[in-house]
């Protein structure tokens, strides 16, 4: 019993150092940066991509647009 109570939780602890390394060990340089006081390098422009982003949805929106206006069929008099 002992034994599974070891496998189990040292499996619990593997996972969970696995899922705490995958998610901090990319940003590794941005956290030592930021530790040693240095500024970030890349600039945070939201307002940038914003624009950038409904231009594309206006591009799409033209796009799917019909070519010609639907004319309307003479009614019979």
């Amino acid at each position: 019993m002992t034994f599974v109570a070891i496998v189990i939780f040292g499996a619990a602890l593997a996972t969970a150092g696995y899922a705490l390394a995958a998610t901090v060990l990319p940003s590794t340089g941005k956290i030592v940066a930021a530790l040693r006081g240095q500024p970030q390098q890349t600039r945070f422009e939201p307002l940038a991509s914003l624009v950038r982003a409904e231009r594309r949805i206006a591009v799409r929106r033209w796009a799917a647009a019909p070519a010609r206006p639907s004319q309307r069929r003479r009614e019979a008099a």
